[in-house]
């Protein structure tokens, strides 16, 4: 599902249950209930919406990479350039777009750890932040 296509689809939930409100607020509402339990009623209505909104738009994200299958990674330019087994399981993982303390938890090591690592992969890749290391390892064909 598109983006657009989503806010438009939310949007339209929200002019359709607004307009269910009014109509239960002249009817029901306005008689038997006070205006802090209508507003409540209003708030859990909006939070549910959103965190179903929220759950479509997250929960079929896949992550864009090449299969394993199709891929292999350069032996020789991992050599050249010196990067170890550690660094390159790291090097995957800022691929991945998972943080310092994700990838620290993943590979069961200290944030420090994965900081020394990244230092020495910009050392080796001549790069300067995360998404140029990554860029240079794709041209490189170290990464897919």
């Amino acid at each position: 599902m598109t983006f657009k296509k989503s806010i438009i689809i939310y949007g339209l939930a929200m002019a359709l249950l607004m307009g269910l409100l009014k109509l239960f607020e002249y009817r029901f509402f306005v008689r038997d209930m006070t205006l802090e339990l209508y507003m409540g009623l209003v708030a859990v209505v909006f939070i549910a919406l959103g965190a179903w909104i929220g759950w479509r738009l997250t929960h079929n994200k896949t992550v864009n990479a090449v299969s394993s299958d199709s891929f292999s990674h350069d032996a020789d330019a991992l050599k050249r350039l010196g990067i170890t087994k550690r660094e390159y399981e790291v090097l995957e993982n800022i691929a991945l777009g998972l943080s310092n303390q994700e990838i620290a938890d993943k590979l069961f090591v200290s944030t420090s750890t994965i900081k020394t690592h990244l230092s020495s992969l910009f050392l080796k890749l001549e790069a300067r932040r995360r998404t140029q290391a990554i860029q240079k390892a794709k041209e490189l064909r170290i990464l897919p």
